[in-house]
């Protein structure tokens, strides 16, 4: 009697738009979390690093134990998903994160802060599953590319508040150091790294509580046989006409699927038939390319990039806060147009830009790298006998280390040098950053057999799995390079900013948004979270081979080389979009489904 009453209509389709509203702002939340684990520590590090007396093998675990959890949890997170719902463990990974931060900010020593560091990992890596899984299968089919455009976009916005906690807190750290003692500034910067990680308590508590107030996909209802929870939950956010229609799809896509098995498989359906080979393998390669753009190491060497372009350090940390705001801004831009433009309008502008602006930054350092000189055989004249070297790089040791090598000055100013070490124990090689002969207040360069040679053996498997590791504790520290180049001028660090920027803008609007959608909207539903667990492993696993690499690879052949290879990357990533890659814009995931069927069956 009520179903045609207007105001009862109107008030039905209003609560339908508060729901769909309050799916996205905890799907917000989640991508908030996400960013906030990827960028915390970079504001966090200086003082922790300050503060804590840990080695720097032990620091380097720390920023490492994210990454370990994420891995680790990534692989899980699928099957997790399909045996707990992806409600509860969306539920799940928000307490992780929660209980995580008092373990960090509470410790007192390397055991808890690595745990905690750990626990974010993890949590990390079950949101950046479950959330766009979740996603996809609860928003209809036009708005659910705005929908994952949202947990992107706040993803950008937990790393625009992680730079911006940072820099606050670097000026709050000067501003003790003009005017307090050496025990005041040590006691205020650790208590810095502590706050850093306690503001992002709030956003965890909230996705929770958010978590808890949301319903259950209703495809996993479905595919757990509970049709009528599945039909109620999709009418939270549809209208009767469109649950039934999409609710009819289902199951006529589930009845299509058990008529095309033999009768003795029409159970169990897996990854390995044939049918989902296609789609899974593309987003596969959707996934490894997207990472192997360089975006992780770029952002997270963007103030060592600058630095070495030209910039000052502050110049430079101010630079990596515009970078962090053009991720936010081009992000919201994507959002906007996905659901207009189409998934492959946005991926193929955005890799087209990405490889332009990679190739001008490359051409911008090759103009600067090619007067590099090496100095390694003086630099390893100066290590110990105790095999470690401590050098404190000033203009007065470039000029030595430049007339050293026979060089006149002329290409090389020894007030605008900078150096990057290239150094090994034994099986394990390492790089020095660089570091620069006119910043006075830097940090002499310290190498000692912490650095580069693993505690444990754990750490060794993941360092080099075929090194020696007792023989490294005892070998000869060896110098393989020591590059001494000139820093240009602010003009041409701007300049390699700009170009940075519009990387960024580019990667944001395209492939920042789109690879969540590609990933959740490719791969048919009954493989769909495992599927997603397995291509994010393999994107995991990219980003930790090209973060392993970066600084080893930059120190021996320059920046330019590593910008041209994430070039090349991209055209691989081009190539991909633009040949293989259906428009998925406006289609169910049903619909995106039997698509790929009929393509695997011609």
């Amino acid at each position: 009697m009520t179903a045609g009453n207007p105001a009862v209509q109107s008030a039905e389709s209003s609560a339908k738009r508060r729901y769909s509203l309050f799916l996205l702002m905890v799907a917000g939340l989640g991508g908030l979390l996400y960013g906030i684990d990827v960028g915390i520590i970079a504001g966090a590090l200086p003082y922790l690093e300050a503060t804590s007396h840990l080695t720097a093998a032990q620091l380097s675990s720390i920023v490492a134990a994210v990454l370990l959890g994420t891995v680790f949890s990534t692989l899980f997170a699928g099957l997790l998903a399909d045996w707990m719902g992806r409600k509860p463990l969306m539920v799940l990974s928000g307490v992780t994160f929660v209980l995580s931060i008092p373990v960090i900010a509470l410790s007192q020593g390397y055991g808890p802060l690595f745990f905690g560091r750990l626990l974010q990992g993890m949590s990390g890596g079950l949101i950046g599953v479950v959330v766009p899984l979740y996603l996809a299968e609860c928003l209809s089919a036009s708005s659910r590319g705005k929908g994952t455009g949202i947990f992107q976009w706040l993803l950008t916005l937990g790393l625009v508040t992680a730079a911006i906690v940072g820099i606050y807190y670097s000026y709050r750290v000067q501003a003790v150091s003009m005017a307090s003692d050496a025990a005041t500034l040590f006691a205020f910067k650790d208590q810095a790294w502590r706050r850093i990680f306690w503001v992002s308590l709030p956003p965890g508590v909230l996705f929770v509580l958010g978590s808890i107030m949301v319903g259950e996909s209703p495809r996993w209802l479905f595919r757990r046989g509970e049709k009528d929870k599945a039909y109620a939950a999709l009418l939270r956010s549809r209208s009767a006409e469109q649950a039934a229609l999409e609710l009819r799809e289902m199951e006529e896509t589930a009845l299509q699927a058990q008529k095309n098995l033999p009768a003795d498989k029409r159970v169990r359906e897996t990854l390995l038939q044939r049918k989902f080979v296609i789609p899974f393998l593309l987003a596969l390669v959707i996934l490894a390319c997207n990472t192997a753009t360089g975006i992780n190491s770029i952002n997270g060497y963007n103030v060592g990039i600058l630095l070495q372009s030209g910039l000052s350090d502050l110049q430079s940390h101010w630079g990596y806060v515009l970078f962090t705001c053009v991720n936010f801004t081009m992000t919201m831009v994507g959002m906007m147009l996905v659901d207009r433009k189409g998934r492959r309008f946005l991926f193929t502008v955005g890799t087209s830009g990405i490889i332009v602006s990679l190739v001008g930054v490359g051409i911008l350092f090759v103009r600067t790298e090619k007067f590099s000189i090496d100095a390694g055989a003086q630099v390893q004249s100066m290590v110990t006998p105790n095999q470690e070297l401590t050098l404190r790089f000033d203009p007065a040791e470039a000029s030595t280390l430049l007339a050293a090598q026979g060089s006149t000055g002329s290409q090389i100013d020894s007030n605008r040098a900078s150096l990057a070490i290239i150094y090994s124990y034994g099986d394990y090689t390492a790089a020095t950053s660089f570091v620069r002969s006119d910043d006075t207040a830097g940090a002499p360069i310290q190498i000692t057999r912490d650095t580069a040679v693993p505690a444990n053996a754990v750490e060794s498997f993941f360092k080099n799995p075929f090194a020696d590791l007792n023989a490294a504790r005892t070998a000869p520290l060896k110098i393989r390079k020591a590059v001494v180049g000139q820093v240009p001028g602010a003009h041409h660090g701007w300049l390699v900013a700009i170009g940075l920027y519009c990387f960024m803008a580019f990667y944001a609007m395209g492939p920042g948004v789109c690879v969540w959608l590609a990933l959740s909207e490719l791969m048919p539903t009954r493989i769909r979270s495992n599927g997603m667990s397995i291509t994010l492993l393999v994107n995991q696993l990219v980003s930790t081979i090209l973060a392993g690499i970066f600084l080893p690879f930059v120190s021996k052949y320059g920046y330019s080389s590593m910008f041209f290879l994430f070039a090349s990357f991209t055209v691989v990533y081009f190539i991909t979009i633009v040949f293989f890659l259906p428009e998925t814009k406006g289609k169910t995931l049903e619909e995106i489904e039997a698509h790929f069927e009929g393509n695997a069956t011609a």
